[in-house]
């Protein structure tokens, strides 16, 4: 039980760390054009200097709400580690985690409904280039989505033994 609980926090902390990636780093989308490769991601548009990411009036509200999923997605992230390491010297024995769980699923919520309105509005939307594709953050924000399910549903199963 000590290593399935060791092991579930290390991917936890592991799914901390690639939000904040996938959220900071502007490589969501990754285009090629005359001038090199472009990237796009929540905040900056980067070719050889980065500058403030500008989109069209009817997609601003779709990156505002996707920047904020995002960043809530982190929040929750960070409050369900601290919740868990709380629950764990609190709890009694033969109890479960369904406060962490509760908030990690939260989490993977907010992941879902930010990456999918990026996929809807934004996929292959870089400016200056020809052809794109999705950058690292993109995929590491996908994986995320799938690790904090997964760990949310464990944090329900699990008891304190």
């Amino acid at each position: 039980m000590l290593v399935l609980l060791a092991g579930i926090f290390v991917v936890h902390i592991a799914t901390v760390i690639m939000l904040f990636v996938s959220t900071i780093a502007n490589v969501w989308m990754v285009g090629s054009s005359s001038l090199g490769n472009v990237s796009t991601g929540l905040w900056l548009l980067c070719n050889q200097t980065c500058k403030q990411l500008q989109v069209d009036s009817h997609n601003e509200a779709s990156l505002k709400a996707v920047q904020a999923f995002m960043i809530l997605s982190i929040i929750f992230s960070v409050i369900a580690l601290v919740m868990f390491i709380v629950q764990l010297f609190t709890l009694e024995k033969g109890k479960r985690f369904y406060i962490t769980g509760a908030i990690m699923l939260v989490c993977w919520l907010c992941i879902l409904i930010g990456v999918s309105i990026y996929t809807a509005r934004f996929t292959g939307n870089v400016p200056l280039s020809t052809s794109s594709h999705h950058g690292y953050c993109f995929i590491l924000a996908w994986i995320c989505f799938c690790f904090s399910f997964i760990i949310g549903i464990l944090y329900l199963v699990l008891r304190k033994k």
